[in-house]
This record gives structure tokens, C-alpha cells and sequence, in this order.
């Protein structure tokens, strides 16, 4: 084994055992439903709002932390009760109210794609059914898988490398692929429209790869490699919820324009 392998391979255990113990957790929570699935929600929600505070503001803790916490919490805790449209008043005023410090662009982005992509999981958990949830949860991680594979696989071309010097065009078309299997996988299961959950399903999963790489526009342009150390071997929370976060939000967004008719599978 080669040097570079043997630095490679602790880091893969910690992946695999981190994952072994959250996927469970997260696939539980949204098959048990209320209060679990809010209670989940709000801890990761609660997470990815610290990492994003300490980013912008350059400091584990201070003001501009507390409002962006107190945002999501306070915006989680409005959806749990189902008061969805109060829950997008205090994602807004939260963000605009942490974005007067500095950095304020990155600081009302941020805090706002973390409430919003909370209040819109538990949205589409409300409307759509856990079957829906869990639709959209292998989506992403199909998308995430197949473009790690494909990518460290074949390589070749990188697909922007000033913002992420890993990814791959082939990446992103094997993210793309492993997203249109679950999409079709899912229609088959649950007697969905094939063809339109696909298509949606490969939206979602190019949807993913961007969020990805937003986030990964924010640690270059604030020169980290990792939003914090909170997941063993994969770095943050928001470094692995990125792209929920986006698809999420994708998908709430086509709901309510659509009415869920293709997204409602139970």
C-alpha cells in the first residue's frame, strides 16, 4: 500500500462508520415522523447554522453565530409546528438581522439557505409524505455516490476548478445518472409516473452538484478545507447536507408550482 492510500484509508473508515450511524438515524427520524423528524431537523439545522456563523464571522462564537443559530432554531422550531409561512418571515428577518455585521452578503446567503432548506424539508415531509423524504434523500446520495465513483474512476477534465479542484465532468455526469436510477427506482416502487419522476429526479440531482458547489465557492473564498470536524472523515454537517439542502429546496419549490401530483407517493 502506498503512502498516499495509507493516509487515504483511516480517512474511509471514519466515512463509512460516520455513515453507518447518521444515515440510520436520519432514515428513522423521517419514517417515525413528528416529533423525531423535527428534533432532527433542528440539531442539523442547529449545526450547519454555527458552521456557517463561525465562517463569516471568523470566530467559534459572537453576535453574528447567535443570530444565524437563533434564526434556524427559531424557523425550525415555527415549521415543527406547521406555521410555514411565519417560519419564512423569521428566515428572513433572522438573515437580514445577522447580514448588518460584516461579510453581510455571504452572512444573509447563508443563513437563509440553511432555514430555508430546513422549513422546506419539513414542508415537503407535511405534504408530501416520508416516502417523498425518503425519494429525495436517495436522490442525493445516489447523485453523491455514483459522482465520487465515476469521478475518481475515470477523472479526466475538472469541471471548475477554481471552486473545486476534485470534480469532474465525468463526476457530474455519473452524479446525474446515479440520481436518474433512483428517481426510476422509486417510480417503480411506488407505481409513480416513470418518466416525469426521472426527469424530476435528474433536475434534483444537477440541483445537488450546484449546491455542492456554492458551498464550495464559500471555503475557497474563506480559504477553509472543511466547514468544522463535527462528522468524523467528512468534515462538517453543511459539508454533507449541502446539496439536501438545494434539492430540497428545488423540490419545494416544484411542489408548490405543481401541486405534488408527480411528488405525493403514498
Amino acid at each position: 500500500m502506498d503512502a498516499a492510500a495509507g493516509r487515504r484509508s483511516p480517512t474511509l473508515r471514519r466515512r463509512i462508520a460516520s455513515a453507518i450511524i447518521l444515515i440510520p438515524v436520519g432514515l428513522a427520524a423521517v419514517w417515525l415522523g413528528p416529533p423525531w423528524l423535527p428534533i432532527v431537523v433542528g440539531l442539523a439545522g442547529t449545526a450547519m447554522a454555527w458552521e456557517w456563523g463561525r465562517l463569516v464571522s471568523a470566530q467559534p462564537w459572537g453576535p453574528t453565530t447567535a443570530i444565524v443559530m437563533a434564526t434556524v432554531v427559531l424557523a425550525v422550531l415555527a415549521a415543527a409546528l406547521r406555521w410555514f409561512l411565519p417560519a419564512l418571515a423569521v428566515a428572513g428577518l433572522g438573515a437580514m438581522a445577522a447580514a448588518h455585521r460584516r461579510q453581510w452578503g455571504w452572512t444573509l446567503i447563508g443563513t437563509l439557505w440553511v432555514a430555508l432548506g430546513c422549513v422546506a424539508f419539513l414542508w415537503l415531509a407535511a405534504i408530501g409524505g416520508r416516502v417523498t423524504i425518503v425519494w429525495l434523500l436517495l436522490v442525493v446520495w445516489a447523485t453523491d455516490i455514483f459522482a465520487y465513483l465515476v469521478g475518481k474512476t475515470i477523472g479526466g477534465r475538472r469541471l471548475v476548478p477554481r471552486l473545486s479542484p476534485n470534480k469532474t465532468w465525468a463526476g457530474l455526469f455519473g452524479g446525474l445518472a446515479g440520481g436518474a436510477v433512483a428517481g426510476l427506482s422509486t417510480a417503480l416502487a411506488t407505481g409513480a409516473h416513470a418518466a416525469p419522476m426521472t426527469l424530476i429526479s435528474l433536475g434534483l440531482s444537477l440541483t445537488a452538484q450546484g449546491g455542492d458547489l456554492a458551498e464550495s465557492s464559500a471555503k475557497r473564498y474563506f480559504a477553509v478545507k472543511d466547514m468544522s470536524a463535527l462528522i468524523p472523515g467528512h468534515g462538517g454537517v453543511l459539508d454533507r447536507l449541502d446539496g439536501l439542502l438545494a434539492a430540497t429546496m428545488a423540490a419545494a419549490l416544484l411542489a408548490f408550482a405543481t401541486g405534488i401530483s408527480e411528488m405525493n407517493l403514498e
